[in-house]
Order: structure tokens, then C-alpha cells, then sequence
């Protein structure tokens, strides 16, 4: 009965301290629900001792225990990683343009076909550059005749040296436009600079091509890279070459360890951010370009951490608190303990302070105790 009078006590006094803070409607609501957390905890507790003591009265020594599976603390790796969207796009893509305008009469390539670098995908109208072509020929056929002879007469001291630079002149002039016009008729060749598969062809035969409007387009997928803004607060964290998590939210279990590839040298002043970006092989083309992304970047690892999963940790007035099993032979007896909490990632905490080496937290039934009830351990597990 004591100690059910000591537990009131306590909480009229925890009431009677609290008129003396802040009495906004914000801070007032945060100690009422304080309030009835610690109101729950102490009704369960007065039913328990009672049922104890009622035990006890009528010359019973059975005690009601709480089945529990304990988890004894010990150190081990913690590591805190912060997420970055991110977007993926492919290292060899092109969007192609002829290099010359011209009526397109020829398209040999369609949405879906495998491609190789250098392969002719279209062809443009030809007929007045060959046209060109067979003028300038029959213009350089005469002008090549006419130097060779200009060039014995020279030889020959015969002639003035205007004549023969003249025939020589026209000759080389000849010579540069006809490789100018078959510069031209290699143009009208729309050839695929990568290899890859056609994923676009915006034009039609008979359409008019112009240098700069995208024609067909060619991605290839072997190979890709995400590209992620991340916050100007992690430069400290992340170097090139580091490892980084890559994951993607359309596969959830796809999760791949890679290293940075490439940081940006500048910070995006509109949300201060900088680049990160990482390549990986796409052999079997699952990962498709603009996916949306993300990068997990390692900011924080301690190898001795003592670490405890987050669902255990409880918060009342004082602060957040936990319950171990504390041995009194032969029983043991729950014990609430405040404790201080650090980072958390995936369901797992570490804790700064309050714990030891070689704890027993109450991992199962954490919910059904109180201080000081007693336990019915059906395991003990060791951390990991």
C-alpha cells in the first residue's frame, strides 16, 4: 500500500511543479497528454499491486508474471544514412539531326530496332548535289587536261608561268569543290552515332529534315547514371569515390552498393544543393531513363554503438524511457529506464546514454509491463 501512496505522490507532485512553467495552450496540452500516459501507467500499476497484495492477504504466495523475451544489449555496428531523389539518365543517348537540310526519302530503322554505331537509319534527297557532282567532274576532267598540257609547255620553257598557275588554279578549285559536294552527299546520310535501340522516330518519308530538329532518337541502356540534388549540409560527408546505397522506388528490393562517380563543383544558390552522381551497368535493361531514384548517403557509422529497435522506445514528461529486466534471484523484476536517444535509421536506435553492456531490454511484451512487475522470461536473445 506504501508504495501505491508513493506513486500518487509522485505524480501530484510532478502536477504541483508544472504550474510553475510555461501555461500556453501549447505547453498545457503537452503536459495533459503527459498527464494521461502517466495516469495509464500508474492504474495499471495500482491494479497490479493490488491483485499482489490481495495475494498476499488471503495467504497466497503465487505471483502474476508478465511473459517476456528478453534481448541483452551489446555493441555493434550503427550506420545513419540520409535519402536523395534523384532521376536516371543514359550515358550514350542521342537525339539525331541531319547535318544538311533535305526531303527525307528514305527511313530504314523503326521504333524498337537494335541499332549499332555507324549504321545508316535515313536517307536524304541526293538529286541535285549529284547532279553538282557530275558537272564538277566533267568541269575537271577539261581543267586537269588543260594543266597537263600547260605543265609539259612549262617544262618545256614554252608559255608564260600566269597561263600555267591559271590552269593550275582552276584545277585545285575544281578539285576542292567536288570534295565539298561529296561532303555533302555523305551528309545526306543520317548514320546512328551510338549503339543502342531506336526509342523515337519523329519524321516521316517525304518530311522535310533540318539540322537541329531531332529526327530519331537512340538511347542505349547498358549503361546508366542517376543524377541527385543533394543538401549543401552533407558536403562534409561525401566524397568521390565514397559508397553509396542506389534504390529505386518502382523496385523495392533492388538495392545496390556503388561509388560516387561525380560531385558537382557548384551550389544551386535557388535551393542549396549540389549534384552527386553514380553509374551502374543495366545489362538487362530493367532500369529505364527519367525513373525516379534514390541515393542513401552514409553520414554517421559507429562501430560500438548500442543499439535497440525504435517500436520499444516510450516518452512521458521526463523523457523517453525503456524497460529492462533487472535480476532479483530468482525472479526477475521490469525496470523503467530514461535514456537518451541518438540517431535512428530503419527501425533501430542508438542509444547515447542510460544502457549498459549486457542490459536485458524487454524486446517482447515490452507493452503489457510497469515498473517493477514481475517477469516470466521465455527467452533471451542477443543483440545483432
Amino acid at each position: 500500500m506504501k508504495r501505491i501512496i508513493s506513486l500518487i505522490a509522485v505524480a501530484g507532485m510532478l502536477m504541483i511543479s508544472s504550474c510553475k512553467q510555461d501555461n500556453s495552450p501549447e505547453a498545457l496540452r503537452k503536459q495533459l497528454d503527459g498527464y494521461h500516459k502517466q495516469s495509464k501507467e500508474i492504474d495499471i500499476r495500482i491494479k497490479e499491486l493490488e491483485k499482489q497484495l490481495a495475494d498476499m492477504e488471503n495467504g497466497s504466495d503465487k505471483i502474476n508474471r508478465v511473459p517476456v523475451v528478453l534481448e541483452e544489449i551489446a555493441p555493434g555496428l550503427f550506420e545513419h544514412y540520409v535519402e536523395a531523389g534523384g532521376s536516371v539518365e543514359a550515358v550514350r543517348e542521342a537525339f539525331i539531326s541531319p547535318e544538311i537540310s533535305g526531303q527525307i526519302t528514305a527511313i530504314y530503322v523503326k521504333e524498337g530496332d537494335k541499332v549499332q554505331k555507324g549504321q545508316l537509319l535515313a536517307q536524304l534527297n541526293t538529286q541535285v548535289t549529284r547532279k553538282s557532282i557530275e558537272e564538277v567532274q566533267t568541269s575537271l576532267k577539261l581543267a586537269t587536261d588543260l594543266f597537263q598540257r600547260q605543265q609539259r609547255l612549262w617544262d618545256q620553257k614554252i608559255g608564260s608561268e600566269i597561263q600555267y598557275l591559271e590552269a593550275k588554279n582552276n584545277k585545285e578549285s575544281l578539285e576542292n569543290r567536288l570534295a565539298t559536294l561529296n561532303a555533302q552527299l555523305d551528309m545526306a546520310r543520317v548514320v546512328s552515332p551510338v549503339s543502342g535501340v531506336v526509342e523515337q522516330v519523329a519524321q516521316k518519308n517525304g518530311e522535310l529534315a533540318m539540322p537541329g530538329m531531332s529526327m530519331i532518337h537512340v538511347i542505349n541502356l547498358d549503361e546508366l547514371f542517376v543524377k541527385a540534388d543533394v543538401s549543401e549540409a552533407l558536403l562534409p560527408y561525401i566524397r568521390k569515390g565514397d559508397e553509396i546505397v542506389l534504390k529505386f522506388p518502382s523496385y523495392p528490393d533492388f538495392s545496390r552498393k556503388l561509388r560516387v562517380d561525380r560531385i558537382g563543383s557548384n551550389i544551386n544558390p535557388g535551393n542549396r544543393t549540389f549534384e552527386v552522381q553514380v553509374k551502374f551497368d543495366n545489362t538487362d535493361g530493367a532500369i529505364k531513363p527519367n525513373m525516379m531514384a534514390s541515393l542513401l548517403i552514409n553520414d554517421y557509422r559507429n562501430e560500438q554503438a548500442l543499439i535497440i529497435p525504435s517500436r520499444l522506445i516510450k516518452e512521458d514528461l521526463k523523457g523517453k524511457y525503456i524497460y529492462i529486466a533487472r535480476s532479483n534471484s530468482p525472479d526477475f523484476i521490469a525496470q523503467k529506464v530514461y535514456i537518451q536517444a541518438g540517431r535512428s535509421f530503419l527501425g533501430r536506435t542508438e542509444v547515447t546514454s542510460g544502457l549498459s553492456v549486457g542490459d536485458k531490454i524487454i524486446q517482447d511484451g515490452f507493452n503489457r509491463v510497469s515498473d517493477g512487475v514481475y517477469l516470466s522470461v521465455d527467452s533471451v536473445k542477443t543483440a545483432k
